[in-house]
């Protein structure tokens, strides 16, 4: 990742909506660290490692938002410590965030890796669906918002 040869790429949906507009972009860089006293957790710290989220707005609902992120640093918990920090955690995180009774997992999703062949030095590009779970979410609340 520190050559930027590997790109991971995530979606997540977030609670409340990013004041951007659709396919907005933006960068998330803050410091985090292991918080004081945890040896799970982690929070945005000045004296933390470099982490560097970029982020994509795919689309704003009602209630919650639907993001892309790419890594650029890979810090443990990287987006979900970002996605807190500015004031949007990932549903069903319930280190971070607020548990779901609609989804019984962070709805946090590695759907895309990038890299190029050793070899051959193309591009080569790897996605994975959305869970069903996810999907599900998105899927009503455009039947229940004519979306």
């Amino acid at each position: 990742m520190a050559n930027h040869s590997f790109e991971k790429y995530y979606l997540a949906i977030l609670h409340g909506n990013l004041n951007t507009g659709k396919g907005e972009s933006g960068t998330l860089d803050a410091r985090i660290a292991r918080k004081a006293g945890s040896l799970i957790e982690r929070e945005i710290n000045p004296a933390g490692q470099t982490a560097i989220t970029h982020y994509k707005l795919i689309q704003n609902y009602a209630d919650f938002c639907l993001v892309e992120f790419q890594l650029e640093t890979g810090r443990t918990h990287q987006i979900r410590v970002h996605s807190k920090s500015i004031g949007h955690p990932i549903w069903g995180d319930s280190l971070y965030g607020i548990p779901s009774e609609l989804i019984d997992h962070q709805a946090l999703h590695a759907y895309k890796i990038s890299f190029f062949h050793p070899t051959t030095h193309t591009k080569m590009n790897f996605y994975l669906p959305l869970p069903e779970d996810m999907k599900k979410i998105l899927k009503n609340e455009k039947e229940n918002y004519n979306l």
